[in-house]
C-alpha cells in the first residue's frame, strides 16, 4: 500500500475536527480592539437623547465659563468701586455691586471655576474608587468579596459633612483640591454597592464565562468585557457625585467653613446673608448665584434622567414610541390613537348594481 493511500485512510477514519476562533484571535489585537471600542461607542449612546443633550449643553456652558473666567469677567472679583456700592444692575455693572462696590457678575463668573473644579475632581476620585472596589468585590467571591463589601458599608455610615468641617478647621486656608479629595473619599460607597450588585450579575453571563474559559487575565475581563456593560451605571454614579459635591461645596461655603477668600457661589451667598441682602431685598446680590446653583442642578438632573431612560427598557421603549408618534403627527397624550384611513376602490360588480 502506498503512502498516499495510507494517509487517505487515516484521514477518512479520523473524527471531524473544528477550529473555534475566539474574538481575540486573528490579526494580533485587532479583533479585541475593534470589539472593545464598539462596546464603548454603544455604551455612550445614553447621551444621545434630548434630555441628556440639553443637560450636557447647560453643563458645557458652565465649563466654558469656568475655563475662560479671566476673559469673560469684566472686573476682578476683589476690585472695589467706591462710587458704586450696593448698586442695582446697570450698564457698568450688569449684576450690580456688593456693599463695598465689588462687581457681582465678576464674582459669579470666577466662582464658577471653584464649583466645577471641586465637583468634577471629587466625582472623578469617587468614581475611580467605586469602580475599583465595586467591580472587584462583585467579580471575586469568598472572604475577599466580603472584606471589600464590609469596607463599603463602613464608608456608607461615615458622615461626610462633619468630616469635611473637621478637616477644613485644621487648615487656615484649605485648598479646593483638599476639599474635593475629602468629598470624593466620602462619596464613593453608594456607587460601589450598585456596581458590585451589577457585576455579580454579569460574572455569570456567557461572554464572561467564555473569556474566563479562554484563559483571559482578570484585568482584560474587567476592562474589556465588564466595564463597557457597566458604563451607564458608572455615568449615573459620576453625575450623582458631581451633584453631591457641588451642593456640599456651596453648603460649606455658605455656613462659613471654607474661607470667604475662596470664591464660589456659596461664598457669594455667605457675604450676601452676612450683610443683610435677603432682608433688604438686594436681589441682584443673592439671586444670580442661587440661579446658577439651580441651573447646574437641572443640567445634572437632565443628564441623569437621560441615562435612566437609556438604562430602563420601559422608559426607553416609551420614549422611542412617543418620538415615533410625534413624527407622524399624532398626539402622545390621546387616549385613543388616530387611525389613518385610505379610500378603497368599490368593486365593479357593486358599481353595476
Amino acid at each position: 500500500m502506498s503512502t498516499t493511500e495510507k494517509a487517505g485512510r487515516r484521514q477518512a477514519s479520523a473524527p471531524d475536527t473544528f477550529l473555534i476562533r475566539t474574538s481575540g484571535a486573528g490579526n494580533g489585537n485587532g479583533g479585541q480592539g475593534q470589539s472593545f471600542w464598539a462596546k464603548i461607542v454603544s455604551a455612550f449612546a445614553m447621551f444621545r437623547n434630548r434630555k441628556s443633550i440639553a443637560g450636557l449643553a447647560i453643563l458645557g456652558f458652565f465649563v466654558l465659563v469656568a475655563i475662560f473666567a479671566d476673559v469673560l469677567a469684566p472686573f476682578s472679583p476683589t476690585q472695589i468701586d467706591n462710587s458704586a456700592r450696593l448698586q442695582p444692575p446697570s450698564a457698568a455693572h450688569w449684576l450690580g455691586t456688593t456693599h463695598i462696590g465689588e462687581d457681582v457678575l465678576s464674582q459669579v463668573i470666577h466662582g464658577t471655576r471653584g464649583v466645577i473644579v471641586v465637583g468634577f475632581l471629587a466625582a472623578l476620585i469617587a468614581t475611580v474608587i467605586a469602580i475599583t472596589v465595586g467591580v472587584i468585590a462583585g467579580y471575586l467571591s469568598g472572604w475577599k468579596s466580603e472584606a471589600l463589601s464590609a469596607l463599603t458599608n463602613v464608608f456608607l455610615v461615615i458622615p461626610g459633612l462633619p468630616l469635611i468641617i473637621i478637616v477644613a478647621s485644621m487648615f487656615e486656608d484649605p485648598p479646593l483640591v483638599l476639599i474635593a479629595a475629602v468629598l470624593g473619599l466620602t462619596g464613593w460607597a453608594w456607587g460601589a454597592r450598585v456596581l458590585r450588585a451589577q457585576t455579580m450579575s454579569l460574572r455569570n453571563r456567557d461572554f464572561v464565562q467564555a473569556a474566563r474559559a479562554n484563559g483571559e487575565p482578570l484585568r482584560r475581563i474587567i476592562t474589556v468585557e465588564m466595564l463597557p456593560n457597566l458604563m451607564a451605571l458608572i455615568a449615573a454614579s459620576f453625575v450623582g457625585t458631581v451633584t453631591a459635591a457641588i451642593l456640599g461645596l456651596t453648603t460649606l461655603s455658605y455656613i462659613g467653613v471654607i474661607p470667604v477668600t475662596t470664591y464660589n457661589w456659596g461664598t457669594i451667598l455667605n457675604w450676601a446673608s452676612a450683610q443683610g441682602a435677603f432682608g433688604q431685598n438686594q436681589w441682584w446680590w443673592y439671586l444670580p448665584p442661587g440661579l446658577c446653583i439651580a441651573a447646574i442642578g437641572v443640567a445634572l438632573s437632565l443628564i441623569n434622567f437621560g441615562i435612566d431612560e437609556y438604562v430602563n427598557p420601559r422608559l426607553r421603549s416609551a420614549g422611542e414610541r412617543a418620538r415615533a408618534m410625534k413624527k407622524k403627527g399624532l398626539n402622545v397624550n390621546d387616549a385613543v390613537t388616530a387611525v389613518r384611513t385610505t379610500d378603497v376602490a368599490v368593486p365593479a360588480a357593486e358599481n353595476k348594481k
